[in-house]
Order: structure tokens, then sequence, then C-alpha cells
């Protein structure tokens, strides 16, 4: 394993095996590699996509481990429960960050991308995506699967939230700029209509900044 900074947990690229460690069947739910493309609102998102996906191929995030690290329990349960890659926000063109995505690709491995790198501002509104992840699809010529996450945002108990999973988005002949206004229009369409529901938000602000 590799560091992006010496200041950094190396990034975690470990296929799941017939030995996976318990919390990890327990949480988790076979395929090929592929790239999974979503929007964030909330720690809940990360959760969301380990509960509903498959346990194989195991599924990566890309992430800032410096904020990660000071969030103990969520730390634990995403290196338990799915691997990781660091993420230096300050580096563009990491090329750190490259190998690892590849690497994880190369072994079989799922990555997950959150390709506004930032929290969405308002339940059911898009920020532009970044085109990295379209970088990272075409080059190991893995399809991509857009997934649009509704509810997340503000949180309480007994919320429900929607969680939609759209076909396969093809890398083969495609370029960057291309796919990534693809990805953006695929998931706006998946993206449901937000209605806040009725009735009592027990534990909302706590639920809301767990993590």
């Amino acid at each position: 394993m590799a560091t992006a900074s010496a200041t950094l947990p190396a990034a975690d690229l470990l296929p799941v095996s017939p030995r996976a460690n318990f919390a990890y069947r327990l949480v988790r739910l076979v395929g090929i590699p592929l790239l999974k493309l979503c929007f964030r609102f909330n720690w809940l998102d990360e959760f969301a996509l380990l509960l509903l996906f498959p346990v194989e191929p195991r599924l990566h995030f890309l992430a800032d481990p410096t904020q990660l690290v000071n969030r103990k329990f969520q730390w634990w349960l995403v290196r338990m429960t799915g691997g990781y890659v660091p993420v230096v926000r300050e580096r563009h063109g990491d090329r750190a960050l490259f190998r690892h995505v590849d690497r994880c690709l190369e072994m079989g491995g799922a990555v997950a991308i959150f390709p506004e790198a930032n929290y969405g501002p308002t339940e059911g509104e898009l920020l532009p995506f970044h085109k990295g992840f379209a970088h990272f699809a075409i080059k190991a010529g893995v399809p991509v699967i857009p997934v649009a996450l509704s509810g997340t945002k503000d949180l309480w108990f007994r919320k429900p939230i929607r969680v939609v999973i759209g076909k396969p988005l093809p890398t083969t002949g495609a370029d960057p700029a291309t796919l990534t206004d693809l990805a953006f229009q695929t998931v706006k369409a998946m993206l449901p209509a937000y209605l806040e529901p009725p009735g009592r938000k027990l534990l909302r602000n706590k639920l809301t900044h767990l993590f």
C-alpha cells in the first residue's frame, strides 16, 4: 500500500476475499470492476451505498482522511466495511490518486465517487460535476453506474430516504467532457422531486449532524 502524503493514512485497496471480516459481511448485503457515481448531501450517503450494493466487488470511496480520522466511529466503519482512497483536495492532477484508483479497478474493486466534491446546498439540487471520475472510468474502460440519493441532507428518526440506481453508462469511445455532461444530465433526470414529509421530526438536529 502507498500513501498520498506522509501525513495521510495508506490507501486501503484490498479486495474482498472469503476471509473478509465480520463487520464487512454484516453491513454489506457478484460483479465486474466499475465506477459508481453519486452526489452527496450528508454522512448517510456512504452508508446507504454500502448497504444496498453487493458485497463484492468491494466498494472504495474517495475521501479526505484528515476529516475522517477525527470521526472515530465513521472512520472505523469505513475501514471495516469498505475501502478508501485518500484525496488531497489541494493537489490537482494528483498522480498518486490516479495510481490508487487505477490499481483498485485493476484488482476488480469498485470505486464510489461524489463528483461534486462537496455537500449539496439544497435537497434535490446538484452542483456541477468535476471531470475526474470520467478520466478514471475511460482510462480503465469500466462502466459508470449513476446513483441518485434523496432525503439524506436533513435526517430524523424514521425518515424515509430514496436511492435510485440507474443503468450503466458506457465509456468506450467517450471523452471526459461528454461523459461528465451525460452523467450530470442522467443523475439530474433520476433525482426524484423532494417533498419534506409531514409530522414530527424527532432527533433532527442530532441525527443530521451525527458525524
